[in-house]
């Protein structure tokens, strides 16, 4: 008798750095309502939510997640920004802009688009703060309908607590 195991394909969430974990020059409180948390990341200070990062370890332990790396810290955020903010983010799979920034649609979209066709995943989540600028992304995203879940947050305040909720939720 066969048994066959049905393998369900893993979302694949993208996660940027800057204006996304890091938020740039944030002030006042975090959306937790804690103080923000800086820490040297060896290459430059960065500031994040405790929060968020807790969440974020959280949400890559979910069994249909697939995180990645999408930021123009490329092997930098798993080397540096991991060690230093306590994101356990070491071993997620890293997209490189190297020949895919030469052309004129956004490095991201593209390098996203090839991991994409080799992951196999049926859905997205994609976490940048630009997404909210860059039209061929939107309309690439509107065209995938509901496989993807795009968040783009504000790059002074990064992930909110409502961003990560989202999150949990389109995982499921």
């Amino acid at each position: 008798m066969n048994s066959s195991k049905i393998t369900v394909a893993p979302v694949s969430v993208y996660l940027d750095v800057d204006g996304v974990v890091n938020p740039f020059s944030p002030t006042g409180t975090t959306d937790w309502g804690s103080e923000w948390t800086f820490a040297d990341a060896g290459i430059l200070d960065v500031a994040f939510a405790p929060e968020a990062v807790s969440e974020l370890n959280d949400l890559a332990r979910h069994p249909d997640a697939r995180f990645v790396w999408l930021t123009t810290w490329e092997g930098l955020a798993p080397e540096f920004l991991c060690p230093a903010i306590g994101l356990n983010g070491q071993d997620w799979p890293v997209l490189s802009s190297l020949g895919w920034d030469e052309g004129p649609e956004w490095w991201k979209l593209v390098a996203l688009q090839k991991d994409l066709a080799s992951a196999g995943s049926e859905r997205i989540i994609w976490l940048d703060d630009q997404l909210s600028q860059e039209s061929d992304a939107r309309s690439w995203a509107e065209y995938q309908q509901d496989r993807v879940l795009c968040i783009s947050p504000d790059p002074r305040k990064g992930l909110s607590r409502h961003d990560l909720a989202a999150v949990r939720a389109y995982l499921g």
